[in-house]
């Protein structure tokens, strides 16, 4: 265990790191209670959650942020980087710790965490999901996909992330935003990850799309208004067609990343996060859940 290098926000935190086949993933744990985890989306570190961990801390939930794989304080030795790969990663960290947890997952990696609550109900209390992709979009051709890797390719790659990472952050930005678009851009520079990074954004999610029909886990949908990635961000919140157990949430006049990055709103302010049967209105209609006995979540990890 040591002090991360890409956390600079906030009091200190250590940084553990679990062995998965291929390397390690980096994760620091914060709190007591029923666990949450948290879980950025591509290019991004677990950081972006600096914000909202206290509050989650605060309102009595452990919390658990991890870096993807190729991403910030892990390892860049990877081969693969796509849904599949990462919610291996989500699995066996659930499974180190020990206990059952609410995973949120924004952007890209919302598809990790389907594919966990589906083939893994067991370790998944509920599900929260900011601007999520979950499914292939019908609008990715093989142009638009060889232009977004010409794009993130390795000369300019970090250039081209520093200019539309803005945009992930449309309305009230957080404090201190351009120091932590430097650090993110930093830890994309260094030798190994823009090579994780270019990979990365290569990710399908057609096995994520196939299992969200198995999914029966409480949801929260949050999606901002002024998401770059969906021309209609309501669509963005149709998991499924029945919608059965599923919330949704609208950011007014933001992009996605704030829902992330800002205290209070919808996940933590609002204790919207699915706890056990905490919430009836997020909970599918299935006998209700028997009481769990106390979660020991193992901080030896």
């Amino acid at each position: 265990m040591t002090t991360g290098r890409t956390q600079q926000y906030g009091p200190p935190m250590i940084t553990r790191y679990l062995p998965v086949p291929g390397g390690r993933i980096a994760y620091d744990i914060q709190g007591a209670g029923p666990l949450v985890l948290l879980v950025p989306g591509m290019g991004d570190l677990r950081a972006a959650y600096r914000f909202l961990t206290p509050t989650l801390v605060d309102a009595g939930y452990m919390v658990v942020s991890v870096d993807l794989r190729g991403h910030g304080d892990g390892d860049a030795s990877f081969a693969a980087y796509g849904d599949v790969e990462t919610a291996s990663d989500i699995t066996s960290l659930l499974s180190r710790l020990g206990a059952p947890a609410v995973v949120v997952g924004n952007s890209m990696r919302a598809g990790a965490a389907v594919i966990v609550a589906a083939e893994t109900p067991d370790l998944v209390d509920g599900l929260v999901f900011v601007g999520p992709f979950v499914r292939q979009s019908a609008s990715s051709t093989a142009f638009s996909r060889l232009f977004l890797r010409m794009l993130v390719a390795r000369p300019w790659a970090a250039a081209a992330w520093k200019a539309y990472l803005p945009n992930l952050y449309a309305g009230n930005r957080p404090a201190h935003f351009p120091d932590y678009r430097d650090t993110v851009i930093a830890a994309i520079k260094r030798p190994s990850y823009s090579r994780a990074f270019n990979l990365t954004t290569r990710t399908g999610h057609g096995h994520a799309g196939a299992r969200l029909a198995a999914v029966t886990a409480p949801t929260l949908v949050v999606m901002g208004e002024k998401d770059p990635d969906f021309s209609d961000p309501k669509k963005g919140c149709r998991l499924d067609q029945s919608n059965r157990g599923r919330d949704h949430r609208h950011d007014r006049g933001r992009g996605p990343l704030p829902a992330v990055a800002t205290t209070g709103t919808h996940i933590g302010g609002h204790h919207s996060i699915p706890r056990h049967h905490k919430d009836a209105r997020l909970a599918p209609r299935r006998a209700p859940p028997r009481p769990r006995p106390a979660q020991r979540v193992d901080r030896r990890a």
